[in-house]
């Protein structure tokens, strides 16, 4: 199950010196290249010491931060309100490349989370309504009777708003890392971290 990786390889020289623009070029990259679902992304929390993970989806980036949406009340909004540090991780295995990011979450404005949720399909806006998420429930009858009745309470809203309990996330990064995969496991890992409001570049080995 051993792949050698040797498709490209990455240097100092060739990042740019602000590590949201190498992101933004990565990911541009991965887009619209045979990457699929290039905005999957693993998501870790931690909550007395216990780490958890999970694949949520990039929706939005800039100088900011990355966002995502979710439940508040899942699993990852109560670990995020104990501890508001967490990393995520992309990986795009036909370009053997990796990007981490770490960084500090803190919950999106209310207009933002508005405006996301209004472009969603209907279908996805019933189900925040309807998922009571990381809880753990008898069977699916109790999801599906739930989305039948939130479909009925808002059968003749084109618009409904977006639950309280529900809405957006930024990562406010201060560490990049992009790894380019390389042969015999020699990697290349261009590392970027925060420094006041400066970046230094630096170099892991692999």
């Amino acid at each position: 199950m051993r792949l050698d990786y040797g498709k490209d390889h990455l240097d100092e020289s060739m990042v740019n010196p602000d590590p949201f623009q190498q992101f933004e070029n990565w990911f541009k990259q991965a887009d619209e290249g045979e990457v699929k679902e290039a905005n999957a992304m693993i998501l870790a929390t931690v909550s007395e010491g216990r780490p958890s993970q999970r694949v949520v989806l990039l929706k939005g980036f800039g100088k900011e931060g990355l966002y995502f949406y979710t439940n508040y009340e899942s699993r990852k909004g109560k670990e995020l309100a104990e501890n508001p540090h967490a990393a995520i991780t992309f990986f795009w295995d036909s370009m053997e490349r990796q990007i981490r990011i770490e960084g500090k979450v803190e919950k999106a404005s209310s207009e933002n989370s508005d405006t996301y949720f209004q472009q969603r399909g209907r279908g996805s806006r019933i189900g925040a309504w309807a998922s009571p998420q990381s809880q753990e429930i008898s069977d699916r009858s109790v999801l599906e009777e739930r989305v039948k009745a939130f479909e009925e309470k808002f059968s003749e809203e084109e618009r409904f708003p977006r639950p309280e309990y529900w809405g957006g996330y930024k990562l406010v990064p201060d560490y990049f890392e992009f790894w380019q995969g390389r042969k015999s496991r020699l990697h290349d890992r261009i590392i970027y971290k925060k420094e006041g409001d400066s970046w230094k570049l630096g170099r892991l080995a692999p």
